[in-house]
C-alpha cells in the first residue's frame, strides 16, 4: 500500500471501483468496528479476552496486509476483533481517568479525520511519492523507538520516557497523531488513484481496511495524549 500500484483490472473481472463503493464499504467496516467496540464496552469485556482479540487482530491484520486480501470476511473479522481490543484498552483508561476521557478521544479522532479529509478534498495538499516514503520511513523509526523504549523499560522505569507522561511523552504522542494523520492522507490519495485507475470493485475492501488502521492509530494516540493531561483521581 501507499506505493500506488497498478490498479488496472484484468479482463473479465467485473465492474470497476467507484467512490460510492468505498463510502459504502467504509460505513460497513467502520460500523462493524464501532458496533463491536460498543458491545464489548457495555459488557465490560474482561482484559484477558481483549488481549486475545488484540493478538488475533494483529495476526489477521498482517495476513490481510501481506496478502493484499480483498476478502470481506477477513476484513470484517478484523474489525470485530479490533473493536473488542479497543474496548478493552478504552476500559483501562476509563477506569483510571474516567469515561469522559474516552469520549474526548473519540471526538478528537473524528475532528482529526474530518480535518485531513478537508485538507485533501480542498486540494490544500496532495501527497507525493517522496512524501509517502518519508511517512513510511518515519513510521518504521517510530515503531523502532517504541520497541527500544519497551526494552529499556525492563531495566529503567519509564524506559526512554516516550510513554511516561512527561514532556517527551507529550511530544512523542503528538508526533504519532500527526503521523497517523499523514497515513490517513495517503489513504485518501490511494483511494482517489484507485478510482481513477478503474480498480476492481473488490479493492474497496482493502482500501477501507487501510483507512481503519489509520483511524485506530489516531484514536489510540489521542487517548494516550489526553491521559497525560488528566488526573489520577
Amino acid at each position: 500500500m501507499y506505493n500506488q500500484p497498478s490498479y488496472a483490472p484484468p479482463a473479465g473481472m467485473g465492474r470497476t471501483l467507484t467512490m460510492d463503493d468505498v463510502v459504502m464499504k467504509g460505513f460497513i467496516v467502520l460500523g462493524t468496528l464501532m458496533a463491536s467496540a460498543g458491545v464489548a464496552w457495555i459488557m465490560e469485556v474482561p482484559m484477558g479476552i481483549a488481549v486475545v482479540a488484540l493478538i488475533a487482530a494483529l495476526i489477521l491484520g498482517l495476513v490481510i496486509t501481506f496478502k493484499q486480501s480483498t476478502n470481506p470476511a477477513l476484513i470484517l473479522a478484523y474489525a470485530v476483533l479490533e473493536g473488542v481490543a479497543l474496548a478493552g484498552i478504552s476500559l483501562i483508561f476509563a477506569a483510571r481517568f474516567g469515561n469522559g476521557l474516552v469520549l474526548q478521544a473519540i471526538v478528537g479522532t473524528m475532528m482529526a479525520v474530518l480535518g485531513v479529509l478537508a485538507v485533501y478534498a480542498l486540494n490544500i495538499f496532495r501527497p507525493t511519492p517522496k512524501f509517502a516514503k518519508f511517512v513510511i520511513g518515519a513510521a518504521i523509526g517510530a515503531i523502532g523507538l517504541i520497541l527500544v523504549n519497551m526494552l529499556v523499560g525492563i531495566w529503567v522505569p519509564g524506559g526512554l520516557g516516550l510513554r511516561s507522561g512527561g514532556a517527551l511523552a507529550i511530544v512523542f504522542s503528538a508526533a504519532m497523531i500527526l503521523l497517523g494523520m499523514f497515513f490517513l492522507l495517503l489513504d485518501f490519495d490511494e483511494i482517489n488513484h484507485a478510482v481513477q485507475a478503474g480498480a476492481p470493485e473488490r479493492t474497496s475492501w482493502l482500501l477501507v481496511f487501510g483507512l481503519m488502521l489509520s483511524i485506530v492509530w489516531i484514536y489510540l494516540e489521542v487517548l494516550r495524549l489526553l491521559s497525560y493531561f488528566s488526573g489520577d483521581d
